[in-house]
This record gives C-alpha cells, structure tokens and sequence, in this order.
C-alpha cells in the first residue's frame, strides 16, 4: 500500500492484510440514488447537482453527495435488503483498485503506462469528461471487473483521513485514525487535467461537504453460509 514516488501522503510503502470483502463493480447512479430518496423514511434533500443536465444522466454516478449522505444510503440499502452495506476503507479501495495485477506496485490497474496513452481516452476527456461524470461502467474494467476504480468521480471511503496515517498503520484491516476533521477519499475526477488517478493516490475533504466530483460506491463484508 503506498507509493515511493507519490506525495508524502502515500509514505511509506507497507505490506497490509485486509479480511475478505465485496465492492460493488460501480459506483452508485443517479437511478440507485433515486431509489433511496423516494423509499427512504426520512432522506436528505437531492444532491445540489440533481436537476442539473450535465450531472442527471440515470447511469452517470450521483455527484455532490457527503459523506454524511453516502452512509445513510449505506444504512437505507442495509435496512431495505438486510445486507450490510457500507464504505470501502481506503485499504480495501485500493487492495480493489489494483486489481491483482501482477505488478503489486504498478502504478495504475493496468500498469505503469500513463493514463493518456490508453485507447479512448482522449474521446472520453473529450466527451462527458468536459462537463461532468459519464455514464458507469463504458469504458474497460480492472482484472477484477471492477469499473471506473480510477477515474470518473472521487469516492468516499470510511475512513478519517490524516497524512502521515501511514507510519503508525497497523497491518491487518487498517481504518484509519479514530479522529480527524476530514474524511478519505479515493478515485479520480472528471474535473481533473489528468482524469485518471494512480491506485495509491489519496484525497480528502471535509465529511460535510458535497463537490461535483465526489460520488461513492458500496461495500460489504462477505458473510459465510454455514450449511447443516
């Protein structure tokens, strides 16, 4: 987890165990988003962004959620299935986003090679990318089909984001720190000049806040099936 050639945030480089999980292949829509303000009990208001064309496409993921927000869908789904949903940490998202390439310190879930030499990037930056998100799941997964794992729109992960976190980590399941005034973030943006974000770059902002570039996918523990 980490990189030797990132920010001082992604320092040091260490060895992490995470327990066995499940993440959803994409990032929560518009669609799934909708379901939740119209059959929750008591939902939040729409995103600030809901009404806006270049963001209420039914597949594009939601933007301008907070990180409030993203874990009372977590709880409403949780609630409506009995499942036991939640946010990635930001040791599972990027144990995810790497998807057991065989490179375990390539810099992206395809390699090392920059993101603007892939096919089709530069439609993509040419197309949604100039005004906000695209529509889920387009363009190729990572190995572990896993879709827009690096770009697309921050996610929110559970954990308290604090910068030199890293030195004091322990190495199974790390969470993050118990306190914090932000919380983490992973992914990349359609905002940014570079749309693609390396697997063990990391983000943060305040957990209150709600940006047109911040969306969130679900994950959930595995639960064993004990059969008689």
């Amino acid at each position: 987890m980490g990189c030797d050639t990132g920010q001082d945030n992604e320092k040091p480089v260490h060895r992490v165990w995470v327990g066995e999980f499940l993440l959803a292949a994409r990032q929560v829509t518009n669609a799934d988003y909708g379901c939740f303000l119209r059959d929750a009990a008591s939902p939040p208001p729409p995103p600030p962004f809901w009404s806006d064309a270049a963001f209420n496409h039914p597949e594009q993921p939601v933007a301008g959620v907070s990180w409030y927000e993203a874990i009372r869908y977590c709880e409403w789904l949780s609630t409506s299935t009995g499942g036991k949903f939640r946010l990635p940490t930001e040791a599972e998202w990027e144990r995810a986003a790497r998807g057991g390439h065989k490179d375990a310190s390539a810099l992206f879930p395809w390699g090392d090679a920059p993101p603007q030499s892939l096919p089709g990037y530069a439609s993509r930056c040419a197309g949604h990318w100039q005004t906000g998100p695209e529509p889920v799941g387009r363009a190729e997964s990572n190995a572990y089909g896993l879709f827009n794992m690096c770009d697309n729109v921050h996610e929110w992960c559970s954990d308290w984001y604090a910068p030199d976190y890293y030195a004091v980590s322990p190495e199974r399941n790390p969470r993050g720190p118990e306190t914090g005034e932000r919380r983490a973030s992973r992914g990349g943006s359609w905002r940014h000049h570079v749309k693609m974000s390396r697997c063990a770059a990391r983000s943060s902002i305040p957990p209150e806040f709600k940006y047109a570039d911040y969306g969130f996918r679900i994950a959930c523990d595995v639960q064993l099936q004990v059969r008689g």
